[in-house]
């Protein structure tokens, strides 16, 4: 696939557009890389691309997606056959293929939370956001306008990915302050949590939430123990702020990463640039010196 990071379907607030510049913080090679918050992955994806560590660790609080992404890197070939067979069924459903999402909705729902079944919802789903109910069941729409990745597709980039990193991963669906007590140092944390005003554990955006006070405590604790880290938190856009930086005491540097233009705005007739906040460990920063020449940022130390 060249030089193009592969991921396995559009995810809302996936890092795979950012993962390059965010990667410049990472030493060339290091031990384990640690995703807490793994999402679909895509730094752990990007860094594999690069050779950057021994090992990986998945993790998500949101089971099925765990699920999803052993599926696509230790058994690709039957992920695409069992996602090939519920996607084709679309097209043959009785009452058509908004009635198919909703059938297979209604069944991930009930006990069949398997690996072809969300990775299909991802697929068809609204904007790839993965929202849930008060119940704590998967609640997104589809999109009515498409039918969602073709199989084909599907099979390219699972197996770029599989090839990357088969035989290098560990997987868990646990609390990410369980994560965090296995890092050591020499290896490499990088945690994208909920943002702040949609973390909240009942907000349906998201499985479950991040308390901040909780979430500032952990870091500080790897910062006790000399153990790496890279956070996305918080950001800009345009003369508003969203989310609270983290306490300064913390033993870390802020950056702000140019995440382009804000599609929002652009519908408002505005031209607002969106800009991610980076928090980097101390030691990934002066191994750095300061700043990647090559990273896209405007940010400064807090």
């Amino acid at each position: 696939m060249n030089g193009r990071i592969p991921h396995i379907v559009q995810y809302q607030g996936s890092k795979r557009l950012l993962a390059s510049h965010i990667l410049e913080y990472m030493p060339r090679r290091f031990n384990n890389l640690f995703e807490p918050f793994a999402g679909m992955a895509a730094i752990t994806i990007a860094a594999s691309k690069q050779n950057r560590a021994e090992r990986y660790h998945i993790n998500d609080i949101n089971e099925p997606i765990v699920c999803l992404l052993r599926a696509a890197i230790d058994t690709p070939s039957d992920l695409v056959e069992r996602y090939t067979n519920v996607w084709e069924g679309q097209f043959h459903h009785p009452m058509g293929h908004i009635k198919h999402f909703y059938h297979i909705r209604d069944s991930f729902n009930a006990d069949e939370q398997t690996a072809e079944n969300m990775l299909y919802l991802l697929a068809r789903c609204v904007k790839g956001s993965v929202r849930y109910g008060k119940n704590g069941k998967f609640n997104q729409s589809p999109d009515k306008r498409r039918h969602g990745v073709n199989p084909q597709k599907i099979a390219e980039n699972v197996h770029a990915i599989s090839a990357l990193l088969k035989g290098k991963v560990s997987f868990t669906s646990l609390d990410y302050k369980q994560i965090l007590e296995i890092a050591e140092p020499g290896d490499i944390v990088y945690m994208d949590p909920p943002y702040q005003g949609v973390s909240s554990t009942k907000d349906n955006r998201y499985l479950a939430g991040v308390d901040y006070n909780a979430f500032s405590s952990s870091i500080e604790t790897l910062d006790e123990r000399g153990v790496d880290y890279i956070i996305s938190y918080d950001g800009e856009c345009g003369d508003r702020e969203y989310g609270n930086e983290l306490p300064v005491k913390l033993n870390c540097t802020k950056f702000l990463l140019n995440a382009g233009l804000s599609t929002q705005a652009t519908l408002l007739g505005r031209r607002d640039t969106t800009f991610e906040a980076l928090y980097v460990s101390k030691s990934l920063v002066e191994m750095a010196n300061l700043i990647p020449k090559q990273t896209l940022l405007v940010g400064c130390a807090i």
